[in-house]
């Protein structure tokens, strides 16, 4: 488990915010340039930026210049180290209920015997 510590402290720490969470999900359906990143939202470019900035520090995004255009994609690797410690969750908590459901069955069982 602590393999995963610091990786996920940044990356949960981006998609903290609203705002880049909605980034994200934008570049899950592919690549943008940063002013279409932006047009959804009512803030200063400066202020998203900020927003991009903190995603790519993180690892989630990776952005590109190509002339004036600054395109930004989704780093899909970095989200598999998330995927991996929900599986971590999954299987714990999975564990935890397979044996609660184990112990309501044993002690129903004993409240029916004679």
């Amino acid at each position: 488990m602590e393999q995963y510590h610091d990786p996920l402290d940044t990356i949960f720490q981006a998609l903290s915010d609203p705002t880049r969470r909605a980034v994200v999900g934008r570049l899950g359906v592919g690549p943008a340039s940063i002013s279409d990143l932006a047009e959804p939202f009512d803030m200063a470019l400066p202020s998203f930026l900020k927003h991009i900035h903190l995603l790519e520090n993180s690892g989630l995004i990776e952005t590109r210049k190509q002339g004036r255009v600054r395109t930004c994609v989704l780093a899909k690797q970095r989200l598999a180290i998330i995927d991996g410690w929900l599986n971590d969750q999954r299987a714990v908590w999975e564990g935890r209920t397979d044996r609660l459901e184990q112990f309501l069955a044993s002690e129903t069982q004993k409240g029916q015997q004679p």
